[in-house]
């Protein structure tokens, strides 16, 4: 718990300063977080060069503490000229992220020392695009009375969907067949009000259960990401319920089973099939991210077919709305998928479920994860070893999908890709996509690799066979489920 507060403390400290620093203040907050994921902290004792005249460079400084003196060599003069002095605050080193690389000026440390944080020209570039832009935006919001903005466009949630249910109550809902089970309960699928030629999928959790693994805060998390969702990239909720033994979420049926399923029973996809269904996750990825959402348990059981072969997601049990450029510290997720901020309680946020991206293309294409081993803690040390030092075999997945792979998967978040100013345009740019057709997937007239047989509403073929639940769980009657 200490390290987590030192953590969360270290990280809203630096996102406070370098929102102070004059060419960051128009940068969102999510930018600026992720800079000080990346950014490097150096101490240099008085007297010290940080920068020489004449050499080379690629990095950029912002002073933490102390001051530096910037000094310059002009032609004819002895001694270099002293051109100022800069303090706490101040930057140097830009002229590098331009490109050019020869330094103009010495920068010389002042006693007793200073700290400086470092970021280099390509995680620059990464985060924050082109310099010229920045500073134009930057100057732009200093001469705000000379800049015209369009006001932004009132957003609309649509959700009538879900409208047509508001009178449904427990007692229309009818139990038709097992979907799943797990420890919490199980999902059914179900019709309301008798109408087989539409059914849906009820999952019901025991309260009890809930409560005494204090799973009470994510049930509701699950409950309200899901409810402010709507697109066909993830399951929808349409109503919720509760009784004195469980509550209940009313869902969207997806009756061509889960991914995991399909993969079990093929061993292995393809590049086609694999780019398919990575298309699909990062659509749905892309819609949670603008909203602030992190997922955190992306993984083939969480992909569920619909009977047109499109893929949904479902299960958002570990997903958090996040405060825009904050991190959470919370540990959670699938041992073979959680990233190695995760695992060193760094605090993490979107980039974590990059991460998880890069090991589920490994797993669609291998049959299995990267990263596995006969129990968590030994899996935990795998992934903090690196994707670099991974064997991945090639008679499986090539060179064009291993790269995607490592560019996901690096160790630190801001590094990886759809973390940049591209967002996840550069996934969707990777040249593993290349050809690949955005947007009749968003049509939906693009070909699905796999289509499932359905042969009606109700047919659970493509689930595996349950025996009816006996075990009838406690009352719970603490309240803690109010307004669900």
């Amino acid at each position: 718990m200490i390290t987590q507060r030192l953590g969360m403390e270290r990280h809203s400290q630096l996102m406070n300063f370098l929102t102070k620093v004059s060419i960051f203040q128009n940068l969102s907050e999510d930018r600026i977080s992720k800079m000080a994921d990346v950014m490097d902290q150096d101490y240099y004792d008085g007297g010290h060069y940080i920068i020489r005249q004449g050499e080379k460079g690629d990095a950029f400084f912002v002073i933490n503490s102390g001051q530096v003196k910037v000094t310059q060599q002009i032609e004819g003069e002895t001694e270099p000229r002293e051109i100022r002095v800069l303090n706490q605050g101040d930057f140097f080193g830009e002229r590098a992220l331009l490109g050019e690389e020869v330094r103009t000026a010495n920068i010389i440390a002042q006693a007793p020392g200073v700290e400086v944080l470092t970021l280099d020209r390509e995680s620059f570039g990464k985060l924050i695009g082109d310099l010229e832009s920045l500073k134009k935006d930057y100057g732009d919001k200093e001469r705000l009375a000379q800049v015209v903005r369009e006001p932004p466009s009132p957003v609309k949630i649509v959700d009538d969907f879900r409208e047509e249910f508001a009178q449904v109550t427990l007692k229309n809902v009818k139990r038709l067949a097992t979907l799943g089970v797990g420890g919490f309960g199980r999902v059914e699928l179900v019709c309301v009000n008798g109408d087989k030629a539409k059914t849906f999928a009820l999952k019901a959790l025991k309260k009890k259960h809930i409560v005494d693994t204090r799973q009470q805060e994510h049930i509701f998390a699950e409950r309200n990401i899901m409810m402010e969702t709507s697109t066909d990239w993830i399951v929808k909720l349409y109503k919720t319920f509760r009784d004195q033994k469980f509550v209940y979420m009313l869902l969207e049926v997806c009756l061509g089973g889960e991914l995991w399923t399909t993969l079990r029973d093929r061993g292995h996809f393809d590049d086609y099939t694999a780019r398919f269904y990575v298309a699909c996750v990062l659509e749905g990825l892309e819609y949670l991210h603008r909203k602030n959402i992190v997922y955190r348990d992306l993984k083939p059981e969480n992909c569920l077919l619909a009977n047109t072969g499109y893929l949904k997601l479902v299960d958002f049990g570990f997903a958090k709305k996040l405060a825009s450029g904050r991190k959470t510290w919370t540990f959670c997720g699938t041992p073979e998928y959680v990233s190695p901020e995760i695992i060193l309680n760094k605090g993490h946020d979107q980039a974590a479920d990059y991460w998880a991206l890069g090991i589920y293309i490994c797993e669609l294409m291998l049959g299995r994860p990267p990263f596995q081993a006969s129990d968590p803690m030994k899996t935990y040390t795998l992934i903090l070893k690196g994707v670099d030092a991974l064997e991945i075999p090639n008679r499986r997945i090539g060179k064009t999908a291993t790269a995607l792979v490592k560019k996901l998967c690096r160790d630190n978040p801001g590094e990886r890709l759809g973390s940049g100013s591209g967002g996840v345009n550069d996934i969707r740019k990777h040249r593993w996509f290349m050809g690949f057709d955005w947007e009749g997937l968003r049509s939906r007239t693009l070909k699905p690799p796999i289509l499932p047989k359905v042969s009606n509403p109700a047919d659970v073929t493509n689930f595996d066979n349950y025996p009816p639940d006996n075990d009838v769980p406690p009352d719970e009657f603490s309240g803690w489920d109010e307004g669900f």
